[in-house]
Order: C-alpha cells, then structure tokens, then sequence
C-alpha cells in the first residue's frame, strides 16, 4: 500500500533545496516514504483542510521510487538512521542554544580587523 496522502496522519515537507519529506506523524509507517501499513489501526480519512494553502510543488513532485530488497531490512535501515539522529539531535540542539544566548547576551565573535589603505 502507498502511502495515504488522504490520511489525517500523513505530512509532508518542503526544504529551500526541494527535497521533500514524506511521514506519518504518528511514527506508523515503518516504511516510509514508500508504504503505509497495509491495515494501518490508526488510518483516518482525513475530511478538510481549511485554512492551509497549497504551494505550487504540491503536486508536482514525483513519488520516491521504492528501492529494492527486503522490506524488513529496509525498514531496520531507517531505523538506525533514525537513532542516529535521535543520538546527535540533543547535542546539536545545546550547541544551537548556547550561541543563542551568547547573541542575547551581546556576546559577538571578534572579528580581525582588516589591514591596509583606508
């Protein structure tokens, strides 16, 4: 089963660079972006979409070709590709923060002054 664009759960997500990220918000779709379970327990249509507009890539952007091999190894790939982002996030999230509050505290880098005419 493909994934379920018309399921309340599904998301999906633009980047400047035009990738796109393709989730089930509820983390049940071990397959994704390619599948959705096949009798997914939480699966509900999703009804409207008041107040959201459509960009112009909404419907233009291919679906990701499923790669071939077993779908439980590929599932365990992106499992541990998951973890490992999970494992840096926090640290990556305290670097962010610190340089925030030395922005707030008006801790600037020093930069060289430049030599020469002026």
């Amino acid at each position: 089963m493909p994934m379920r664009e018309d399921c309340k759960h599904y998301a999906t997500r633009t980047y400047g660079s035009g990738e796109i990220v393709r989730m089930c918000r509820l983390d049940l779709a071990p397959e994704a972006p390619w599948k959705c379970p096949e009798n997914c327990p939480r699966y509900e249509r999703r009804t409207w979409d008041a107040g959201w507009t459509l960009g112009k890539l909404a419907d233009t952007a291919p679906d990701p070709v499923e790669p071939a091999g077993d779908s439980e190894e590929i599932a365990a790939l992106l499992d541990m590709a998951e973890d490992v982002i999970n494992d840096i996030g926090a640290e990556v999230l305290a670097e962010h923060r610190a340089a925030e509050e030395k922005q707030k505290k008006g801790i600037l880098p020093k930069f060289k002054k430049k030599r020469g005419k002026r």
